[in-house]
């Protein structure tokens, strides 16, 4: 089969498992409002920069152009903003711009990797990843002092992913391949207790809470299968739901501010593209075209 015969299958085969389409998107829910814009990385030329596009289609705006990796893309809490990663400084730091563009300005300063950066919904707090103390460990920064103290450290040896504050600011959710294999843990930010979530067997990766803080969708992939779901996890009874179960590569899972929509990406196409679903009949829509993988999307914040 030809990589153009190829590709059309996989279209095909990707409207048949969740109804993906370059259709118009859906009428604004009862609020009137559609998420204003996603923010995402995307490699174009073989330079991975930092990119935002309205939700429901439009331009695509390059928001970083450097010869230095950029990606893993966070609004701040109010949308204003945009945190990121970027190894421009010889290290992996953690960045931050005006959403609307113009220059970057590095969050912190040290010779360690620091990345995965994710603001509390008040703006006070930022979480994310560094191996400031030899392992990596889950940190947390106080804006306003500078202040930084660990929250979570899983031995000596293992890999951490995605922080994500909940909408009260109490818990944080990410993944670690501690003793089992990448899972699912939710962490008490006070007691600093966490707990795992995913299934063992399943395992899981990149979680995000709902934006009202009783679901966290993630990705399922089996411990590294060559497909992966994207599935819902009800904090109350433990019960899971498989939102996105196209067969391929499904992941970055991130809900709209209203919950109605989960952004994503996926590679049923052969190349990462980035999609919009809506989660109450699955339909969904394509939000990135033309050569250039893309991934990590995030939302703005509701105003």
């Amino acid at each position: 089969m030809t990589t153009r015969l190829l590709a059309a299958a996989l279209v095909l085969l990707a409207a048949a498992c969740g109804g993906a389409s370059t259709a118009p998107p859906p009428d604004p829910g009862p609020s009137g409002d559609l998420p204003a814009a996603l923010v995402y990385e995307r490699v174009v030329g073989g330079n991975q920069d930092v990119y935002l596009t309205p939700a429901a289609g439009g331009h695509e705006r390059r928001l970083t152009d450097h010869p230095a990796q950029d990606g893993l893309p966070r609004f701040t809490h109010d949308g204003k903003r945009v945190l990121f990663t970027s190894e421009r400084s010889g290290n992996w730091q953690i960045w931050e711009m005006d959403a609307k563009g113009g220059e970057a300005q590095r969050v912190r300063n040290n010779a360690h990797t620091e990345w995965q950066v994710d603001e509390s919904r008040d703006g006070r707090r930022l979480a994310f990843l560094s191996n400031l103390e030899g392992p990596e460990c889950l940190f947390v920064m106080d804006r306003a002092t500078g202040e930084t103290r660990r929250l979570a450290r899983h031995g000596g040896h293992s890999i951490l992913g995605n922080p994500h504050w909940s909408p009260d600011g109490r818990r944080v959710v990410f993944s670690s391949n501690w003793r089992i294999g990448h899972q699912i843990y939710l962490l008490d930010t006070e007691s600093r207790e966490d707990a795992r979530l995913s299934p063992v067997l399943g395992g899981g990766c990149e979680p995000r809470f709902s934006p009202d803080g009783r679901k966290v969708a993630y990705v399922s992939r089996g411990h590294h299968g060559d497909k992966s779901r994207l599935v819902e996890h009800d904090l109350a009874s433990g019960k899971e739901t498989v939102l996105v179960g196209w067969p391929a590569l499904n992941y970055d899972p991130v809900y709209s501010p209203d919950g109605s929509e989960l952004a994503f990406a996926s590679n049923i196409t052969g190349d990462w593209v980035i999609y919009r679903q809506r989660i109450s009949d699955g339909r969904s829509w394509r939000v990135t075209f033309g050569p250039g993988a893309a991934r990590n999307p995030d939302y703005r914040p509701a105003p």
